[in-house]
């Protein structure tokens, strides 16, 4: 594994999840994902002028390093097979994290769930893709 490749990739992969989660769950999904919250769901939300920004970064640099690395280690250079990697690495961690919180917490319906881990997928093969770019270049 390349680790200056690893680095900017987790970086750039980042990045890229910070600004698609913006876009899409912060302007495209957020009457939606609202409209399915349930009435605990409203007193656990913290208005989104409270939240501790450091922590949403570090969260999405997180999820850009697990991607560089899987895609790393698979050896998945190119937008492609990036793709791939990204799409099937986030519908796993997302199908996982929804069920079990879905289990635990009165904080959503299924119809979100299903919603945000067909999202996640879709977030993940995007950044896959770019993270799969950058691994590819020569």
């Amino acid at each position: 594994m390349n680790t200056g490749k690893f680095i900017i990739g987790g970086v750039i992969g980042g990045v890229v999840f910070f600004l698609l989660g913006w876009l899409i769950y912060g302007m495209l999904l957020m009457d939606f994902m609202t409209q399915h919250m349930s009435s605990a769901a409203s007193s656990v939300m913290r208005p989104e002028a409270e939240w501790p920004w450091w922590a949403m970064i570090i969260g999405n640099i997180g999820l850009g390093f697990l991607l560089s690395y899987v895609i790393s280690k698979s050896n998945a250079a190119g937008v492609s097979a990036g793709a791939v990697t990204g799409a099937v690495v986030m519908f796993l961690v997302s199908f996982s994290i929804d069920f079990m919180m879905y289990a635990q917490m009165n904080l959503s319906d299924l119809t979100s769930v299903f919603v945000d881990i067909i999202t996640s997928a879709v977030i993940g093969a995007i950044v896959g893709a770019v993270v799969g770019w950058w691994n590819g270049r020569k």
